[in-house]
């Protein structure tokens, strides 16, 4: 297992990290337990979990993913062997976050009943990189992902990103939290809290977790030169568009247990170009001899400006099919026919 350096931080993570939004509704406790126990003996020391999860979102099962990653560490005694991610929900109406039952936002005082949620579900004393799910600003789409920009209000009890940052220091002074770092953002608001931490001395955002995969490549655009040049590196998730590269989906199928077909809420993957692109790039792996989602993982993996990319899973065949493309080596010229099915469908699923 490759491992990579979190930020400007001290942490080495896995360049493979362990997704865990199935666990508490697609999974169970015992088979969130056994995915953990695989992980860590394959060599992944990083798990990415939420408040908000398990996945799709309700008040029956918020803080359920959590609550199973926290019998596992009491059970185990592993805290120690892992680098823990986890999030706080930016605005939203969902009002069952919260105690007193408000829509949730970043104010002080929901992060601080937050964390200390997450940490009582976790069964432990800090959280080694704690994230903003999603902005609290009101912005066009979800977080950095729309292609089209809308012209929006300010929401007038809109929490300043300074103001976030100054909580994120009490939080990290207090022991409760290593490292912060962001989600769903867009390049603007990445570097606004790049400079807002400079210019106050407060905590720096050490990595940015958004969608990226061969469908939705636009992390290139902007963000790519952010990490870079700021060492703010891509926690790349839905690498495999939530399963629609792994082929699972073609021709209209809906296999007996899948995402899609128990939710239906996959529509970012179901645009007409979107189907097309998929197919071609399913077809590209066929003709390669390549497992398609060891492709698309490998794909991602090899970016430069990711640090690790989040995988999740419902079976253990489907874990070890995915831990397995961190050694996929990708090559220039499946790179090339890549990048050619790319130009003809460019980032139809943002």
């Amino acid at each position: 297992m490759d491992f990579r350096k979190l930020g400007r931080t001290d942490l080495n993570v896995s360049s493979i990290c362990l997704g865990t939004m199935t666990w508490g509704e697609q999974n169970t406790e015992a088979e969130g337990h056994a995915q953990m126990d695989v992980a860590l003996e394959q060599g992944i020391n990083f798990f990415d979990t939420a408040e908000l999860y398990a996945i799709p979102p309700k008040p029956e099962t918020k803080g359920r993913t959590e609550e199973i990653i926290g019998t596992w560490f009491k059970k185990t005694g592993n805290r120690d062997k892992v680098v823990l991610a986890t999030k706080v929900v930016g605005r939203s109406v969902q009002n069952w976050h919260r105690k007193d039952g408000s829509d949730s936002q970043l104010s002080r005082t929901q992060i601080m009943e937050a964390v200390d949620c997450s940490l009582q579900r976790l069964q432990t004393d800090y959280i080694d990189l704690y994230q903003i799910h999603w902005p609290d600003r009101n912005v066009s789409s979800f977080g950095s992902v729309s292609t089209i920009w809308q012209d929006v209000e300010r929401v007038e009890d809109e929490n300043a990103i300074h103001e976030t940052l100054e909580v994120m220091q009490e939080l990290v002074k207090a022991g409760k939290i290593r490292h912060f770092g962001l989600s769903n953002e867009s390049p603007w608001g990445t570097m606004k809290f790049v400079q807002e931490a400079e210019a106050r001395g407060l905590p720096r955002v050490q990595s940015i977790q958004n969608a990226y995969s061969l469908v939705n490549r636009l992390f290139e655009v902007g963000g790519a030169e952010i990490a870079h040049r700021e060492d703010v590196g891509l926690l790349a998730y839905s690498a495999l568009a939530q399963g629609y590269l792994t082929g699972k989906y073609l021709n209209g199928a809906l296999p007996a247990g899948a995402r899609k077909t128990l939710f239906k809420r996959l529509g970012r993957y179901e645009t007409d170009g979107g189907q097309k692109a998929v197919a071609a790039y399913c077809a590209l792996a066929a003709e390669l001899g390549i497992d398609p989602s060891v492709m698309a993982l490998a794909f991602a993996h090899s970016r430069s400006f990711v640090t690790s990319v989040i995988i999740g899973a419902t079976s253990q065949a489907q874990l070890m099919t995915d831990i397995g493309a961190a050694d996929f080596k990708m090559t220039a010229e499946i790179e090339e026919k890549i990048n050619q099915i790319h130009l003809q469908y460019t980032n139809p699923c943002p």
